[in-house]
């Protein structure tokens, strides 16, 4: 990570000031960079070529891959800093954050390589900001990706105190003849749906309009821990069960639910003509959700529209692939439904339709 930008202090004898002055603390830029260098050097992997601290990071394309095909995503966290602002938790953002580019990445087959990210605020707070840094080395761990790198800016005035922005992007590799594209997909193919740890990332700025509707008690015991908790829980990553899986079965096509829910998600890996057919009964609803949509009487739609409703990632595979993949995902700790099938789209409808 670097340490904030940085320009010559004043030469004006008569004034005397100093970068500190302006409101960049350069000793906590430093302070941040070694507080945070044990956790990036915990995701080292083969083909990291560098150590945290140079201008630009270097990797080294494993050599397995006779013809990569690089993948990249990137993201932030959106609207559920806010909350983590009012309820001063920030150690679960930072896996948050590395989900969002991973899972992405991964739907097109690609293995996670390594991650960067942009940590901005107005007054660098070390303690935060390092809890939060802790967290992206987490979810690397969890993707088995690499920090390399990333860039702290503090920069006074263009944040409240206490007040900061994530951002980051992933980048990975899968083989030219494993691309996943979705363009195998065929009518009978079955849709599995894979469970969601929570809201993940997506929705945020309708969830805290229902808090401030609701006014709910967020320490009160919900489900076996808080609300606070239940909303802060972080982005589950996908990455190693189904790089696992992909090496077993042919996977047609994956869909990570993110904005847009389920309806808007899953149309991203169809072909023109072809609609997944979803059965909302065949999998349950968190009670969170349920929360959400009774304290904001949200309707079904757009429940469907705005959250994941459980599901954080839908696989397509063919009907004879369908036991063996859930038999594998299983085994690797992953909660998994057959949710929907694959048919031809009737005249003007949809590409996702929940029954």
């Amino acid at each position: 990570m670097n340490q904030p930008k940085s320009a010559p202090n004043s030469t004006d004898s008569a004034q005397g000031l100093s970068y500190r002055d302006a409101g960049v603390d350069i000793d906590a830029g430093d302070a941040l960079v070694d507080a945070i260098k044990p956790f990036a050097k915990k995701t080292m992997r083969d083909g990291v070529l560098g150590g945290i601290g140079g201008f630009g990071a270097l990797f080294e394309v494993p050599k397995k891959y006779k013809e990569p095909v690089l993948v990249s995503g990137t993201d932030g966290v959106g609207t559920k800093l806010r909350l983590a602002f009012q309820l001063n938790k920030h150690d679960t953002v930072g896996q948050d954050l590395v989900a969002m580019s991973v899972n992405d990445i991964l739907v097109q087959g690609a293995e996670p390589l390594f991650f960067l990210d942009y940590f901005a605020c107005g007054k660098l707070d070390v303690g935060t900001a390092a809890t939060v840094v802790k967290g992206i080395a987490h979810g690397c761990e969890l993707s088995g990706c690499a920090l390399i790198g990333g860039e702290t800016a503090e920069m006074p005035g263009m944040y409240p105190d206490g007040e900061y922005d994530l951002a980051g992007f992933a980048v990975g590799a899968v083989e030219k003849s494993k691309i996943i594209d979705g363009s195998t997909i065929a009518p009978g193919d079955v849709v599995l749906g894979l469970a969601s740890s929570g809201i993940h990332s997506n929705g945020f700025s309708l969830v805290r309009k229902i808090i401030e509707r609701a006014q709910p008690d967020l320490n009160a015991d919900f489900d076996g821990r808080s609300l606070a908790d239940a909303l802060m829980a972080p982005t589950h990553i996908y990455v190693k069960p189904l790089l696992a899986l992909m090496q077993q079965i042919a996977v047609k096509g994956m869909a990570h639910i993110t904005g847009g829910g389920l309806v808007e998600n899953i149309p991203r890996v169809l072909r023109e003509g072809l609609t997944a057919e979803l059965d909302q009964h065949s999998w349950p609803m968190p009670p969170l959700f349920s929360w959400l949509q009774k304290h904001g009487g949200v309707a079904d739609a757009e429940m469907h529209r705005v959250f994941n409703c459980g599901i954080g990632m839908a696989v397509v595979v063919a009907a004879a692939d369908a036991d063996a993949a859930i038999a594998s995902l299983s085994a690797a700790g992953e909660q998994v439904w057959k949710i929907g099938v694959i048919r031809e789209s009737a005249a003007g409808e949809a590409q996702t339709v929940v029954v």
